[in-house]
Order: C-alpha cells, then structure tokens, then sequence
C-alpha cells in the first residue's frame, strides 16, 4: 500500500499540503522568511505519533469495551544540539484520560500494545528518538 502526499509551492516558505484529499498549510516562523500560516515540518511528526498511538489507544480501549472517556494527548520533543540537521533525540508522550470506571491495569495495557506492537509513527521514530510516555487517569498519574 502506498500513500501520497502532494505539497506545492505557495509562496515565502509556504506550502499546501494535500493527503487523502485533505488540505493544510506548512510554513516557517516569519524570522526565516515564512508567515507562520501553518504548522512546521517537525512538529508534525510529533502529532502524527500523538495522533496514531492516540487512535491505537482508543480503539484498543473500545474492545475492551471501555468507551465513556476523554483523552488528550501531549508530545513534547527535545531537539539535537550542534550541526544542522537537527532532529529529535528524545520524545516523552503524556496520555491524559478523564472518566469515570477507567481501570489503570487496562489502560496501561492499551498504550504499551500502541507504543510497542502497533503505532508505525513510533517504530520509524523509535530509529532516532529515545521514547518514553506517561498516563494519568482523572489527574493522578498511573505511568
């Protein structure tokens, strides 16, 4: 299976991004000549790790038949320092779940199969990045 991302030229530092016929701006902080329209390259991969071990997460969580929950998920990376390029060398994810019933053995058991088994964002990051993560239920963290 292939995927494509087409992202065309615009103008200063800006693109139009179009994947699976959804369109987003990308662009770059006005300091280097972008306008800030958009997101940047980098922090998106922190999204899409977020946002595929956060679909892992709840459709795992949905088959063990938990479904009245919140959840937000923050990812927060640590650039290299020195020469260019610079990439992430760490990534902590922080799960965040409100709701009533939630059991801490189960949703444990959720993120390692995402983070472990199932997420492909966190298997091609895992190649540069040490990953870690933690879980707080109803503000008490669990991890």
């Amino acid at each position: 299976m292939s995927v494509v991302s087409t992202i065309t030229y615009t103008d200063g530092l800006s693109f139009d991004v179009e994947v699976n016929g959804h369109h987003f701006d990308i662009d770059a902080d006005a300091k280097y000549g972008g306008k800030d329209r958009g997101p940047k390259p980098m922090p998106l991969l922190l999204s899409a790790l977020g946002g595929c071990s956060g679909m892992d997460t709840v459709s795992i969580l949905r088959k063990m038949k938990f479904a009245d929950f919140k959840l937000k998920v923050e990812v927060e990376g640590e650039y290299s320092t020195g020469d260019h390029p610079h990439i992430y060398e760490s990534i902590e994810a922080r799960y965040y779940f409100e709701g009533e019933g939630l059991v801490e053995d189960k949703v444990k058991h959720a993120i390692k199969l995402s983070m472990t088994q199932y997420c492909g964002v966190k298997a091609m990051l895992d190649k540069a990045a040490d990953i870690t993560w933690k879980i707080f239920i109803n503000g008490r963290e669990v991890s």
